[in-house]
């Protein structure tokens, strides 16, 4: 570490050599929110990191007495505890890999385990052709069939999170497989050093009405939080893992996508910090607002700090706002070439994005021009001191020069106060190359 924690000085000193005077900072930010602790499990995010802190700590199952304070290794154990004594807060910490998709004793279940009712995907796929079914909405006893099979699934996968609860990995190779962790109506969660891997839908069900060409629809996000608030995100890593898109077949001349989000911010959720996380190998990464419809829920909420997060080869959404007041600072969004690619920022209806010193790193073959797309007219955002591949770039008037016909409007309307301390985009890809992920809490690095 002396080596790598040398490099990543240097690298922060250059970059606030060239401009920390500016921002009236040094070089190094602290290591993640939350002073360091013996006992990671009980950190809270510190006041002033971000919107999650605007009514004072998130302390997740700090509080919790040694009875509430689970190890777990299993899908069963991590159930149970997070079941056990509703209204209590608790400490889970999982040691080593957890599967989802495994059965009471433990053993793996596939997807031909949850089907049921006759249900197969050959017999689905000629039942609903186009050539033949035409396009109409999917109906009828294997549609039936594939909503049965579905919830079979979803019953094993979809863990709820109560509120009062700190989720945490334990070392460095904490991991779930598979799972949704389910944040619906809940306050006061964190969730701190996971893997989550692979969460993905056995039973996808054909929309032939899904843009011009129709389109396969997943359920099942590795993290969703639904009507919740005050929550921590913090040294998390979010990937597709051992089942890339690439890899899946594609039919009725769509991609079969069996991934739908990485981390969902929707419907009312509210005072949220995202930090030190890796996004990797993923096509629709990070929502917050999941419809134009949700207004009533959505508006005056979905409050959202991203900072200091990677997000490396991942297609889109980085993230896509509707309604919310979203700052996101500090992040490095790098792009492999070759790498599946759509946009980076998504500016959808009253949003209200603030876009502040990050580093894009891009292949040639991506322009800034396309790192953010318009969702809505009439939308606006704050774009400022970014940095493409070292070098400053005006992200947003590269947008709207390229697409003079659907502009997007300067000033987000509100400016972000709730930040612990602001580091040079030169020296954020270094800082968080280092630092972001799963398996990098100080005390485990």
């Amino acid at each position: 570490m002396t080596t790598v924690t040398t490099i990543v000085r240097r690298v922060a000193v250059l970059g606030c050599a060239l401009g920390c005077a500016v921002f009236g900072l040094g070089p190094l930010p602290a290591a993640a929110s939350g002073a360091p602790a013996s006992d990671a499990a009980r950190a809270a995010l510190r006041d002033g990191d971000g919107w999650g802190s605007a009514e004072g700590p998130v302390t997740g199952g700090a509080a919790a007495d040694a009875e509430h304070d689970y190890t777990v290794t299993t899908r069963a154990e991590l159930a149970a505890a997070l079941a056990d004594d509703p209204g209590v807060p608790r400490i889970i910490r999982v040691r080593g890999t957890i599967d989802a998709n495994t059965d009471a004793e433990g053993a793996p279940l596939d997807c031909a385990d949850y089907a049921t009712d006759g249900y197969s995907l050959d017999a689905y796929l000629a039942a609903y052709h186009p050539d033949t079914w035409g396009d109409a909405d999917p109906s009828g006893p294997l549609e039936e069939a594939r909503a049965a099979s579905e919830a079979r699934q979803r019953a094993r996968v979809v863990l709820s999170v109560p509120s009062d609860t700190t989720i945490i990995g334990e070392g460095r190779g904490a991991r779930l497989l598979g799972a949704t962790l389910d944040v619906r109506r809940r306050e006061n969660v964190i969730v701190r050093n996971l893997t989550l891997e692979d969460t993905f839908d056995c039973f996808l069900r054909w929309d032939p009405t899904d843009g011009d060409l129709g389109a396969w629809n997943s359920e099942y996000d590795s993290l969703v939080l639904y009507g919740s608030r005050r929550v921590w995100v913090n040294h998390n890593t979010f990937t597709d893992g051992r089942r890339p898109d690439a890899d899946q077949p594609s039919y009725f001349g769509r991609p079969f996508q069996q991934h739908d989000g990485q981390l969902d911010v929707v419907r009312g959720s509210d005072l949220v910090t995202v930090s030190w996380n890796v996004f990797t190998e993923h096509d629709k990464t990070l929502l917050i607002g999941n419809g134009d419809g949700a207004g009533a829920d959505d508006r005056g909420r979905l409050r959202v700090t991203l900072h200091h997060n990677l997000f490396h080869n991942v297609n889109s959404r980085t993230p896509r706002v509707r309604f919310g007041q979203v700052d996101a600072y500090n992040n490095h969004f790098r792009h492999d070439p070759g790498a599946a690619y759509s946009y980076y920022w998504g500016i959808g209806l009253e949003s209200a994005l603030v876009a502040e010193y990050n580093a894009v790193t891009l292949p040639g073959e991506i322009t800034p021009a396309e790192v953010i797309r318009r969702w809505n007219p009439g939308t606006a955002m704050t774009e400022h001191g970014n940095r493409v591949n070292g070098r400053p770039v005006d992200l947003l008037a590269a947008h709207n020069a390229a697409n003079p016909d659907a502009p997007i409007g300067a000033g987000a309307g509100w400016t972000p106060t709730l930040r612990t301390r602001v580091d040079h985009p030169l020296a954020v890809p270094a800082l968080v190359g280092v630092r972001a992920g799963a398996g990098r809490l100080p005390n485990t690095m």
